[in-house]
């Protein structure tokens, strides 16, 4: 990417790349950082000289007043207070020592004056190195950042090539390979040439790669129509895992009415459902010249569930692409007829053990009715125990009553108001 930049003396607009813009900037950056640092730094010196002749300009001056002051004192001193001279010498000396210590601390204040402005002057300068150093590393970053990028960009340029390179030189081989398939067919060769050819492809890998694999015609008529061939293969314990049914579709170019592969794919699909496999694959040399066709395997489940179009030379990757997609499915095919056998199992379990609710629920209502019944037997034995218990209560506090009325009976008590009884009971 370029970017324009105008001559501010002459006015020509020139352009220059990125790079070439990132070191016009930087070198303008450093000369005003230059400059900039520079004027700073006179301007702390300038300061810092004014300050130094303004505080020895303050210092004299304070000093010469003070000392012309002490002079004119000493003086009148001397001229009034001779007799005094010895004291007043004692004072002077104080005094001009008391300025001695003045000027002391004015030159120490003066020093240190000077250390804070050259460390005020160092951390400026550390400040300005360390944001040179940043703005520094900050470009160099950028500039890795480019020079990788590029790099990138010219591997994954190769790469493209390559691989273009590569299909290229692939599709030329397989145009000359059909070019030559082509050359050797006959009128007479025309339909079973192609299942030969498949034939004769798959035999010779059979006893590597496909051991144990079934690959045969399919003789078997049915609805009026059977496909080519069927492919067939098995896992360890004999268990199919995968079948494909194929369809070879050949003529030459003297044909005059020119088929299409669509032509072919809903009677394929139909007799692969009869026939009970998984997927079906037309091998068709028809449409020579469409490129959907000649790129590579062509999926047609949008149209018809696990159709691919192919072209002969890819009879054997495609037999190997299912297989092995196939082969991974199979341990989760075990999975899951392990787990549909669990869940048999368990709807065993829970059919049985709903069944035992049901028994249990039925045992439980007859034993809760017969326990109410005994329970309602029970309350009448105890209402009837009770009543029971009522009447030999009321005859205990009769036979009671009749004791009582017993121990009071008295011979007094018989001869009250009968003076007959009395009178006997007196004989007595």
């Amino acid at each position: 990417m370029t970017k324009e930049i105008k001559c501010p003396k002459c006015g020509e607009i020139f352009q220059v790349d990125e790079m070439g813009y990132a070191m016009i900037v930087k070198q303008i950056r450093d000369m005003e950082f230059a400059r900039e640092l520079k004027k700073r730094v006179d301007q702390f010196e300038k300061d810092k000289l004014n300050a130094v002749e303004k505080a020895v300009s303050e210092t004299e001056k304070a000093f010469i007043t003070n000392i012309a002051l002490k002079e004119t004192e000493i003086t009148k001193l001397k001229a009034s207070l001779k007799s005094e001279q010895i004291l007043k010498k004692s004072e002077i000396n104080e005094i001009i020592s008391q300025k001695d210590r003045e000027v002391s601390e004015l030159k120490n204040k003066l020093d240190s004056f000077n250390k804070d402005k050259d460390i005020e002057i160092a951390n400026i300068v550390v400040d300005l190195n360390n944001k040179l150093s940043a703005q520094e590393n900050f470009i160099m970053k950028i500039t890795n950042e480019n020079e990788l990028a590029e790099k990138e960009h010219l591997l994954r340029e190769q790469s493209l090539k390559d691989q273009y390179e590569e299909r290229l030189r692939f599709k030329d081989e397989e145009i000359a390979r059909y070019k030559g398939f082509r050359a050797r067919l006959s009128t007479k060769m025309v339909g079973e040439s192609l299942e030969q050819h498949c034939e004769i492809e798959f035999n010779k890998l059979r006893s590597t790669g496909f051991k144990g694999s079934y690959f045969e015609k399919d003789n078997e008529v049915k609805s009026g129509s059977k496909g080519d061939y069927i492919f067939k293969d098995f896992d360890s314990d004999g268990n199919e895992y995968i079948s494909i049914m194929f369809e070879m579709k050949n003529e030459t170019d003297t044909t005059s009415k020119k088929k299409k592969n669509e032509d072919f794919l809903k009677e394929l699909d139909k007799d692969r459902r009869e026939k009970g496999c998984e997927y079906a694959v037309l091998v068709s040399m028809l449409e020579p010249d469409n490129e959907c066709y000649n790129t590579g395997i062509v999926d047609m489940s949008h149209k018809y569930e696990k159709m691919y179009v192919i072209r002969p030379q890819f009879f054997i990757p495609i037999i190997t692409l299912l297989r092995n997609a196939a082969q991974n499915s199979i341990q989760y095919k075990q999975e899951l007829s392990l787990i549909k056998l669990q869940n048999i199992d368990v709807s065993n379990f829970e059919a049985e053990m709903n069944d035992f609710k049901d028994k249990f629920s039925r045992n439980y209502k007859l034993a809760s009715n017969k326990f109410k019944t005994a329970i309602n037997e029970i309350d009448k034995t105890i209402d009837h125990l009770q009543k029971t218990k009522e009447a030999l209560l009321s005859s205990e506090n009769n036979l009671r009553l009749a004791n009582n009325k017993a121990e009071d009976l008295s011979i007094k008590r018989l001869t009250k108001n009968n003076p007959t009884m009395a009178a006997k009971f007196a004989m007595v």
